[in-house]
């Protein structure tokens, strides 16, 4: 997932990037009310974690700007209990879930994922493609019960490709959802990643297929 982190708390807002990038996610994290929509608008994000109290901006007054503009990926509302009674406005101005303070870092991440499963349809944590199976709470992935030994962005990759199957997810969004600004890596890295992903994934019926130009995709071998 490529997460938007809107968190003005250093101590919270460095736990929660490094958990999140810890689990092969990319994460770009802003800390000025200000600074949330033009982040927003300048790249394309799976999921927003927000915290409400912000310096410059208020989130309840993010989210329904974000919403007003058509920005439609999953809200996730980081509230203190003292704030609890927003809830209902909150819901209704365009949020999709609330965590309150203090939590534990493993149940944002699982909500974020819970979220992402919500909007792409998804009942369940495990998503199956011809013989290949991936678990995405547990992270890990196997072909015909067999399990693969994938690294985190190996396992970040695969599942982007998987719950895209059958479409072309396109380099660049492949690139902003692997790897962080703060990154140096060039689309080699990712090509790289693609080419070990291809020679694990041989035994199974699906494929990585390359559309020249423009990105990869997910499909089940003929």
């Amino acid at each position: 997932m490529r997460i938007l982190l809107v968190e003005d708390n250093e101590d919270l807002g460095e736990a929660i990037e490094k958990r999140l990038r810890s689990a092969g996610h990319s994460v770009e994290w802003v800390k000025d009310g200000a600074q949330v929509v033009p982040a927003a608008e300048g790249d394309q994000f799976d999921a927003v974690a927000l915290d409400l109290m912000l310096p410059n901006r208020d989130g309840i007054g993010l989210i329904a700007e974000l919403r007003k503009r058509k920005f439609n990926a999953p809200i996730m509302v980081i509230t203190a209990r003292s704030e609890i009674d927003d809830k209902v406005s909150l819901l209704d101005l365009g949020a999709d879930d609330y965590l309150v303070k203090p939590f534990d870092l493993r149940e944002l991440e699982a909500r974020l994922r819970a979220l992402l499963r919500r909007t792409g349809g998804q009942a369940s944590s495990t998503i199956s493609v011809g013989n290949l199976e991936l678990d995405l709470a547990a992270l890990n992935a196997s072909v015909g019960g067999k399990a693969l030994e994938l690294g985190r962005r190996e396992f970040r990759l695969l599942e982007i490709l998987v719950t895209h199957v059958g479409k072309v997810v396109a380099k660049e969004r492949l690139m902003n959802q692997l790897f962080n600004f703060d990154e140096a890596v060039s689309i080699n890295a990712l090509e790289l990643h693609i080419s070990r992903l291809r020679k694990k994934l041989d035994g199974a019926n699906v494929e990585i297929g390359t559309v020249r130009g423009v990105g990869y995709l997910m499909r089940v071998a003929e």
